[in-house]
């Protein structure tokens, strides 16, 4: 019997985050990395003891989290980690901004794969940098590194920002991909910044590398980014690792501002070691319902609407789906907003490969699955009523 278990929406529109908040009431929100799940135990029972101790004071950079991250990735990943090239971050994201302060200057390239996660723009040119794309290629369904295109990019640029596995495309890069991009990396002297933060949420049929698992080169010139917060569905708590494999990196490490520790999550802290210790029996169940959650998605589009493609991921609880034989006239997502009241994030948004697509999360009930394909029938249904 499962471990996971998804509220019904009556119980899911009593939550106050930003998913049901952003949209009224009869908006079904699927556009955002949320899950629908119910927390872990373990998480739970944190909450519960911190509650009743009263202990929801600043964070503390705990040698615990560090120790747990580091035992986790050995069992999932086969992954070494020195806990003392460990760090806290409040998230992923603060911690890639924090960095490209220290290692580039103003009007310095940074690379991206595109379509990708889109902060990844907004962060980039926060710290005053020029986004350089490299756009990942696609064969059908299937996505891929396109070399070229990278190595074009890397003689622009002094970091390389990678996503891996590949959000929106759920994409999981190979050994032999990594290995070329550290040669590329080497040749162009870039500095890379992995975020790993779907690593967890790799499916039974694949394996992920972390970069830093590669060593040698990989260590002198990789700072890797990892979290609790997507695989256990803890964002909001802010907490995230920083992880180096070399003294030269973590040298740069540690000339992050100490302000960056105290903006972590105390909770965030003390459910990421829960999560880490005790909750990988609740990720493989999740692991489960989300395979079988793809695979139903994939069957009900295709019963529902065979022209809109969509391949089940190596990875992520996210569906990338592609509207371009549609033929529609304008942003899927806002058509499928107004005319089926189902809210899905937006292509563009990830780069201009993203344009015609619209991303979906499949991290939710049988029956909220169901009727988000029926929205989104639904809204093609009306269109074509009303031309």
């Amino acid at each position: 019997m499962t471990r996971v278990t998804t509220a019904d929406i009556d119980t899911l529109r009593r939550r106050s985050s930003y998913k049901w908040r952003l949209h009224p009431p009869e908006i079904l929100p699927a556009f955002v990395a949320e899950m629908d799940f119910d927390l872990a135990t373990p998480i739970q029972d944190v909450f519960s003891e911190a509650a009743s101790l009263g202990d929801t004071g600043y964070a503390w950079p705990s040698p615990q989290l560090a120790e747990a991250f580091s035992a986790f990735a050995q069992r999932r990943y086969g992954w070494n980690v020195d806990p003392a090239h460990v760090s806290v971050v409040p998230d992923v994201m603060v911690g890639v901004l924090e960095m490209l302060r220290l290692l580039t200057h103003p009007g310095d390239g940074v690379v991206i794969n595109t379509p990708v996660y889109p902060p990844f723009f907004m962060h980039i040119e926060e710290a005053r940098c020029r986004v350089l794309e490299a756009p990942l290629a696609l064969s059908g369904s299937t996505y891929g590194m396109d070399f070229d295109a990278l190595e074009r990019a890397f003689k622009q640029a002094r970091v390389y920002l990678l996503c891996n596995p590949h959000n929106p495309t759920g994409c999981v890069f190979t050994p032999h991909d990594l290995e070329r991009v550290l040669e590329f990396a080497k040749r162009y002297d870039i500095t890379i910044l992995a975020d790993e933060i779907h690593a967890p949420l790799v499916l039974a049929e694949c394996t992920h590398v972390p970069l830093l698992r590669l060593g040698g080169d990989a260590a002198e010139r990789t700072v890797a980014f990892h979290s609790a917060s997507k695989a256990w569905n803890i964002p909001g708590l802010k907490c995230a690792q920083l992880v180096t494999g070399s003294r030269t990196m973590r040298a740069v490490v540690d000339r992050l501002p100490e302000a960056v520790t105290f903006r972590t999550g105390h909770l965030g802290v003390m459910a990421s070691v829960a999560a880490y210790r005790e909750g990988e029996a609740w990720l493989d169940d999740a692991l489960h319902v989300i395979r079988d959650n793809q695979r139903l998605f994939a069957r009900l589009l295709e019963s529902a609407i065979p022209e809109l493609r969509y391949a089940p991921p190596d990875a992520t609880y996210l569906a990338w789906l592609d509207c371009r034989p549609l033929g529609l006239t304008e942003d899927p997502a806002a058509l499928f907003l107004r005319e089926g009241l189902v809210a899905l994030d937006s292509g563009p948004r990830y780069g201009a490969p993203g344009d015609g697509f619209v991303r979906a999360t499949v991290a939710t009930s049988e029956a909220l699955l169901r009727e988000i394909v029926h929205r989104i029938h639904s809204g093609l249904r009306a269109v074509a009523a009303n031309s």
